[in-house]
């Protein structure tokens, strides 16, 4: 049983800041890459920040620059430090990560945690 369990959301300013964390628990064997995704109301779910085990980064277009993604190995937890936030990052940010376990055999499975809520707004 793995689970990914995220904390850190809130109400927030424009331009304000906030920490959002997601650890890993569980039989875990490894984790690869893991990612933060986001679903405003109406909206479909999209990915806003990716890093891989080795360290490497990507990002929407639109937060690029205002939101850093890192990683502890040693702790299976991802972080998601976002700056100068704005009303349109208002979402449910979902963390996502690729895992591998031992089941009969080891695979690689895709698990998501329950989200949590950012709202930015005056």
């Amino acid at each position: 049983q793995v689970q990914l369990v995220e904390s850190g959301g809130g109400l927030v300013q424009p331009g304000g800041s906030l920490r959002l964390s997601c650890a890993a628990s569980g039989s875990i064997t490894s984790v690869y890459t893991m990612r933060w995704y986001r679903q405003a109301p109406g909206k479909q779910r999209e990915l806003v920040a990716t890093i891989t085990g080795g360290g490497t980064t990507d990002f929407l277009d639109s937060v690029r620059g205002r939101f850093t993604i890192s990683r502890d190995n040693a702790k299976n937890t991802v972080v998601l430090e976002m700056n100068n936030l704005k009303p349109e990052d208002t979402a449910v940010y979902y963390c996502n990560a690729d895992i591998k376990v031992r089941l009969v055999t080891f695979v690689i499975r895709n698990y998501w945690g329950q989200g949590t809520q950012v709202t930015v707004s005056s």
